[in-house]
């Protein structure tokens, strides 16, 4: 008579671990654009005008004479305390965590691209002055719709729902940016931009490991960051060229 087969003890479920750089890069642009904020206020209060406004906003004629750092620097700058007080809030909340997976130097690149392609955009399609880190947050959101899509094998349901998340979010605020006296513009170039650069530079998430421990890992790095930073530099950089030109006039 045949002895029945010993129960087998279950299978302990797969553990899942995620290399993750702890965020550091995002808090120093929080705590630079607070302090250039309060130069700010400062500078009205005692100047009688927004100085450093007046040197780093975007102007497109001063563009146009060659102050080309004004494609960066009103990422930095805000007009008000509840206009810094939401972009600050939106750079600690999400590029906090997305620093975390892109690294330091890589989520340094994004928030550049960011800024840099609202800029341009604004620059080419609105002539209103315009300030704000709006462009470079709108490059984060970017960020994360490609990271989520590219990764969404891996992340499965969960890379679903933060890809919905991410697109409502988006969606809501672009909405929002119809209102007047907001650059909406500078917010599609800066998602835009985001999309671009993450598209070739960011995180390739690779299953390593043997059941029933396994790690995510970076298949890609950081070293592709470079590429991509000088891939919307030079495809942006192109389409400003033509306002520069006499080409694209608004």
């Amino acid at each position: 008579m045949e002895q029945p087969p010993l129960p087998q003890a279950p299978l302990p479920p797969p553990t899942v671990q995620e290399r993750l750089t702890r965020p550091f890069v995002a808090y120093v642009l929080l705590a630079v654009t607070v302090i250039l904020y309060l130069l700010q206020m400062a500078s009205e209060a005692f100047l009688g005008t927004d100085l450093p406004a007046l040197l780093g906003m975007k102007i497109n004629e001063y563009i146009l004479a060659g102050q080309v750092w004004r494609f960066f620097t009103p990422a930095l700058l805000h007009g008000s305390i509840m206009h810094i007080a939401f972009n600050m809030y939106a750079l600690a909340v999400i590029g906090a965590p997305l620093e975390q997976r892109f690294g330091h130097g890589r989520f340094l690149a994004l928030y550049t691209a960011g800024a840099f392609s609202g800029n341009v955009f604004s620059f080419l399609l609105s002539a209103d002055a315009s300030l704000g880190a709006s462009t470079a947050i709108f490059g984060l959101l970017g960020a994360e719709i490609v990271f989520f899509y590219q990764n969404r094998r891996i992340l499965g349901s969960r890379a679903r729902a933060a890809l919905q998340n991410v697109l409502t979010i988006a969606g809501i605020n672009l909405l929002i940016g119809l209102s007047p006296g907001i650059d909406n513009w500078g917010h599609l170039g800066g998602l835009a931009g985001g999309l671009l650069f993450t598209w070739f530079a960011g995180p390739q998430l690779l299953l390593e490991g043997m059941y029933p421990s396994f790690t995510l890992t970076d298949e890609r790095g950081e070293s592709a960051s470079l590429f991509a930073l000088a891939l919307v530099f030079a495809f942006f950089g192109a389409l400003a060229l033509l306002k520069f030109g006499g080409i694209f006039a608004l």
